[in-house]
């Protein structure tokens, strides 16, 4: 199919081009930015005129709760919101039930996830066997199957010496392990430590939980030579360790939630189980930290961390409600409220939702590592149009996530997705 997107002020983050002009796109390929053939006849003419034309959204944490928690998210359901919010690919963590520890199981979601047309799902798969920490898992199975990483999701290793070999056998085949830091014994509270916690009568989570996961995380890089992505920092002390890591020649990149850039503890309020996150949230200066740390390129990537959760999971006192929240259709709005209310460039802000999370990725994109997160001429037609103009409000019963919890419920954001199309094909778009 062709289409002509016309008048839109295209912006490309990872080239720096941003100019307002007309593409075409013909067999799910971008054919002109720009100077659009005069023969071209497009099936359909989107007029873009006042909007953002910006590459598909790439998420790197979006659980799908499909297959297991079918009762708090369906693949149709997340993947409608992944497209309504501008997301074309997404990367979906191993903890399903059962746990894609499988290639069969890897396999038959991409496959389910396909049929869909919607955005691309590419899956982690468990590092160890049933996410138990014990057995290594057969890595390049499981790539071959469409893995393109491994990871423990939420579930922390107890075992440092399995980390090792993890570790050992990723960087011999050149697979990226992804790893949220959190000590196993020190990460079992529910909020951040510190006198709100303790005023509220709450189990801490301590920066050390985090920081000690990290030192011995960066350790083992030292001897084994792998890359690892760490999950959804959390606290300004871990940045600054990935800050020193990266200094050091280490492999290293890492992402932040859309909840710790914008929230902190206050956010809780008097016991809000919308704010009952994993990682939770912290202190101001540990989101300055974060902000700043997402600017200068410290933080690669802004992720939503989409966890639906369904209403009796959620409606219980807040230290028994099930951790998470929907942010798929919040990703890109945060993105830029974070831009307009920092004065972070423009062209920043998207990359990091852009990309910037396609380059974590890396190589096993395959095919597609050129242009997922970018409109370059020849890549994929994965393209997200956005009125920058258009404010809305967050309202629970309006996301097409089945799980409609978000600390943001009533916030008014920036930005409106009107089309988005995966692979030339308009997968979303908005009445």
């Amino acid at each position: 199919m062709k289409i002509l997107i016309q008048n839109g002020r295209v912006i490309d983050p990872a080239s720096g081009f941003d100019q307002t002009c007309d593409i075409a796109l013909a067999a799910g390929r971008i054919v002109a930015i720009g100077r659009v053939a005069p023969d071209f006849a497009p099936y359909r003419t989107i007029d873009a005129t006042g909007c953002l034309v910006l590459p598909g959204l790439v998420d790197l944490a979006a659980r799908l709760r499909e297959p297991g928690h079918e009762h708090e998210g369906m693949l149709e359901s997340e993947m409608a919101a992944a497209v309504a919010g501008g997301v074309t690919s997404l990367v979906c963590p191993p903890d399903t039930d059962p746990v894609l520890d499988e290639p069969g199981l890897v396999e038959m979601l991409k496959f389910r996830a396909e049929k869909l047309h919607q955005a691309r799902l590419f899956p982690l798969g468990a590092l160890t066997r049933g996410l138990a920490g014990e057995v290594l898992t057969e890595m390049a199975e499981l790539t071959e199957s469409g893995c393109v990483g491994f990871g423990q999701a939420e579930v922390p290793l107890s075992s440092t010496q399995v980390l090792q070999r993890a570790l050992q056998y990723a960087a011999t085949f050149g697979y990226t392990v992804w790893l949220r830091p959190q000590e196993l014994h020190l990460g079992r509270g529910v909020a951040a430590s510190g006198a709100l916690a303790t005023r509220l009568g709450l189990s801490g989570v301590p920066v050390a939980a985090e920081t000690i996961a990290l030192h011995t995380i960066f350790e083992l890089l030292k001897t084994t030579g792998a890359r690892v992505h760490l999950c959804r920092l959390s606290s300004a002390a871990g940045v600054e360790l990935v800050r020193r890591a990266k200094a050091d020649g280490l492999q290293v990149t890492c992402d932040i939630s859309i909840n710790t850039l914008h929230l902190t503890e206050n956010d809780i309020g008097f016991f809000d189980s919308r704010a009952r996150l994993s990682p939770p949230l912290r202190q101001q200066r540990d989101r300055d930290a974060l902000r700043a740390a997402l600017l200068d390129g410290t933080v690669d990537a802004l992720v939503s961390d989409h966890t639906p959760v369904d209403e009796d999971a959620k409606t219980l006192p807040f230290a028994e409600a099930e951790p998470g929240a929907t942010g798929l259709e919040l990703l890109l709005s945060l993105a830029l409220k974070w831009s307009q209310d920092s004065g972070v460039p423009l062209a920043r802000a998207l990359a990091v939702v852009t990309s910037a999370p396609a380059q974590v990725l890396g190589s096993a994109l395959g095919t597609l590592q050129a242009s997922v997160g970018r409109l370059v001429e020849g890549g994929v037609g994965d393209v997200c149009i956005v009125d920058p103009r258009a404010a809305w409000t967050v309202q629970d019963a309006a996301l097409r996530s089945q799980g409609k919890h978000t600390p943001f419920t009533g916030y008014e954001l920036p930005g409106r997705v009107r089309h988005t199309l995966v692979a030339g094909r308009v997968a979303f778009e908005r009445g």
